[in-house]
């Protein structure tokens, strides 16, 4: 017998509640809009002094003063980002080139080495 009494009883569970008797879920999308006012119309929010509303499964500009402003970064970022794919691709084929020469050379400086080592033992031989 423990002595605290039973070291594992775990206490019942308590009924649960019943469903809801609310027939709202019932109801077709439209005619819950009109009694709820679930009619939100088109998500916008403002990010770093620009608004933007969500339309079509995109995230657009609202016409504006900076409309202008943006087209002309939009141009601006994407003449930056060319050059700088043009310029990575210059590297990389720099690189390329690098690696395959050092290769070359390693490949020909293991041969000398190879070469050497036969001189030599050959050398030995002789005396």
């Amino acid at each position: 017998m423990p002595l605290f009494g039973n070291t594992f009883s775990p206490k019942k569970t308590p009924p649960r509640k019943s469903a809801s008797l609310s027939n709202l879920h019932n109801l077709d999308r439209s005619t819950r809009e009109v009694e709820l006012g679930l009619d939100y119309g088109t998500p916008t929010m403002n990010l770093a002094g620009q608004s933007l509303k969500f339309e079509n499964g995109q995230w657009i500009a609202e016409t504006g003063i900076s409309e202008d402003v943006d087209r002309r970064e939009a141009q601006r970022l994407r003449r930056r980002n060319q050059q700088l794919e043009e310029e990575n691709n210059l590297l990389r084929l720099k690189v390329d080139i690098l690696l395959d020469m050092l290769s070359e050379t390693t490949a020909e400086s293991h041969l000398m080495e190879k070469e050497l080592e036969e001189l030599k033992s050959i050398s030995h031989r002789r005396k």
